[in-house]
């Protein structure tokens, strides 16, 4: 590449995907996209030049960022039918912001190295929010070279950015990153469940809790939602599903037990089983609410 301001390609045009292109697309950056879905509203089309498929907009681009749901989305837009490899030439750099299997990622990044290209894993967590704010928590795997080039672009799309060490190092951080949401998601619905069921107004005690040690970002936004019924996502639940599989099958690898992480698995899968994979993963407390046949609002 030279050094020249990089030409950027995204793939992923989702929830997540769209606010940040749009913030690379408000930088100034010359953007090329491709998305099998139909192209969002919110998306800054007239700013980016929209490709006929993966391997086109690897042609195009220096820098290719994916973001896709989940491990074989990742395989297939690189590596299927005129994919990202075959568009690559080398000196390009490929960054995948989805969150899939840490082993997976090191598979991928070593094909894509073979080619005479660069690597980075760098998930993100923060949600929609960040995402639309550039606020992200990014963490990123790979050289410390490559991260340096790619640095200012995460610096556009969030401000946590922690280069964690080698290629698939940030898949795993971004695995112990959902282990703890989904951990405090289940404590703070356990918590809320047990107010309201002892007649106390869940919504006053989720305020007298946010000025102690049990105050966290999870009991903020999502004990609010849990109170207000809004489970429209966010988050779905069906993706934290997937990340914690990858949690549990990588545990049963490395021979650790992870029982709270399997319980909290257990309440999501109960919530898909009535219907809710597309809810918010905040509506968890749902599977609770159901075990103790009450509902965070009723008066006991």
């Amino acid at each position: 590449m030279s050094n020249t301001k990089p030409k950027i390609g995204f793939i992923g045009l989702g929830i997540m995907g769209t606010p940040m292109v749009n913030h690379l697309i408000a930088a100034g950056y010359t953007v090329f996209t491709y998305t099998r879905s139909k192209v969002p509203a919110a998306f800054n089309s007239a700013s980016a030049t929209l490709c006929k498929n993966n391997q086109d907009v690897a042609q195009h681009a220096d820098i290719i960022f994916l973001m896709v749901p989940d491990t074989p989305n990742v395989e297939a837009v690189l590596f299927g039918e005129n994919g990202v490899a075959a568009g690559l030439s080398k000196g390009k750099i490929v960054v995948d912001m989805s969150s899939i299997s840490p082993i997976a990622t090191k598979e991928f990044a070593q094909k894509i190295r073979a080619l005479g290209c660069e690597y980075l894993d760098a998930p993100v967590s923060g949600g929609e929010v960040g995402a639309k704010n550039a606020t992200l928590s990014i963490m990123v795997g790979g050289e410390d070279a490559t991260f340096a080039t790619v640095k200012p672009l995460f610096e556009l799309m969030g401000k946590n950015i922690t280069h964690v060490g080698a290629v698939g190092d940030g898949q795993t951080a971004k695995v112990a990153n959902q282990i703890i949401v989904a951990l405090n998601i289940e404590a703070v619905a356990e918590a809320l469940l047990f107010a309201a069921k002892a007649g106390a107004d869940p919504a006053k005690v989720r305020l007298a809790l946010m000025g102690g040690f049990a105050s966290s970002k999870i009991l903020e936004v999502h004990g609010e939602r849990m109170i207000n019924r809004t489970f429209d996502p966010g988050f779905r639940i069906e993706l934290h599903q997937k990340d914690l599989n990858l949690a549990l099958s990588s545990a049963k690898a490395l021979g650790v037990s992870l029982p709270n992480t399997a319980t909290a698995q257990e309440l999501f899968n109960s919530c898909a089983a009535h219907g809710g994979k597309a809810w918010d993963h905040s509506a968890m407390v749902r599977a609770l609410e159901k075990l103790a046949n009450f509902e965070i609002g009723q008066k006991p």
